[in-house]
């Protein structure tokens, strides 16, 4: 699993039992920083012409094979069914009808010499979804003693049940504009929220950003990169701002985008996970935000930082028993679908 923030790639090593309902373990974690030149090309692969495109996602997907090889061999691990790869998200356009992430899955496969699952986003959007959330059917069958999911990764979205039905959505940008700020003192992310914590709110930065989010919840899309470009950087990117009040005022709108979100009335635990829930000062915003009859959960650091990459396994799991793995609820599909390449079996 790599996500948008690029804060590194997610491996983890999990078993799934059926017995009436699903059970989970997850055995081993680990991430795996970018280099500096992973980090780049990642970065800048939208900008790439069409030869230079593919030729990365080959190399991206032998990278990915060699990454997992050497999780394998680290950890002593005896036997892998398959490897569900998410890839990295370089364009995410269903309005336009596509979705790509980099990470060719036979490349992978060429490598490791185990069955792969890749691409699970593409079904849906061509069956007029989104092709996001898809982290929400998981969220019901793995976690459904919580009544919402709320994931802080690059992008902020939460799932929820809402009278026996499962709906889900992006929230904001989270992670994405926080590292985007703090990057501009040399630092990869604000380590518990600490420089945020020194700023204060910047009332025109505040309400810019506002009027993003308000529109978007008209139709609650999947975000992207794009509209992070194209809308939300210019405004973190005007000077003046000092860097601890522009962290200061993001975590603030992160905190009301979420209260937002979520139902207006009755009690309900939300189990709190990405990289998002590590940043202490965020995530006490969001309980100030919130009112008591919330119960922000933040778990143990294992299920925080590899959630995503479980229940990618956990589609793949799904694909390969041709079971139902994206919810048409949640993406505005046409229908439920079976997502996902198999390559290697």
């Amino acid at each position: 699993m790599s996500g948008t923030s690029l804060d590194g790639l997610d491996i983890a090593y999990c078993e799934f039992v059926f017995k009436k309902q699903w059970s989970f373990r997850v055995m081993n974690g680990s991430t795996l920083p970018y280099s500096k030149t992973w980090r780049r090309q990642l970065a800048d692969a939208h900008t790439l012409a069409a030869s230079g495109l593919l030729e990365l996602n080959m190399a991206y997907g032998k990278f990915l094979g060699n990454c997992v090889n050497e999780f394998i061999t680290k950890n002593k691990i005896k036997a892998v069914d398959l490897i569900a790869s998410h890839g990295h998200t370089i364009f995410h356009q269903p309005e336009n009808g596509f979705t790509f992430q980099l990470g060719d899955g036979s490349a992978l496969h060429a490598e490791i010499d185990i069955p792969v699952v890749y691409d699970f986003r593409s079904m849906d959007v061509a069956l007029g979804g989104e092709g996001a959330p898809l982290v929400p059917m998981g969220d019901q069958e793995l976690f459904s003693s919580y009544q919402a999911c709320l994931n802080l990764g690059g992008i902020a979205n939460i799932s929820m049940d809402v009278r026996g039905r499962r709906k889900a959505f992006d929230i904001c940008f989270c992670n994405m504009t926080l590292n985007h700020i703090i990057g501009k003192t040399g630092k990869d992310f604000d380590k518990d929220g600490k420089t945020a914590a020194g700023g204060k709110v910047l009332p025109k930065v505040l309400e810019s950003l506002q009027e993003i989010y308000a529109d978007l919840r008209k139709e609650r899309p999947s975000i992207g990169r794009e509209l992070f470009e194209k809308k939300i950087q210019p405004i973190l990117d005007e000077g003046g701002a000092s860097v601890p009040d522009m962290l200061r005022t993001v975590c603030e709108g992160i905190a009301i985008e979420v209260g937002v979100s979520l139902p207006k009335t009755g009690r309900l635990s939300m189990l709190t996970t990405g990289g998002g829930a590590l940043n202490k000062f965020l995530v006490e915003m969001i309980r100030q935000k919130l009112p008591d009859r919330v119960k922000v959960v933040v778990p143990s650091r294992e299920t925080i930082e590899f959630k995503e990459a479980l229940i990618f396994a956990f589609l793949g799991v799904l694909r390969l028993r041709n079971e139902i793995n994206v919810l048409g609820s949640v993406t505005r599909a046409r229908r439920d679908s079976c997502s996902g390449v198999v390559v290697g079996l």
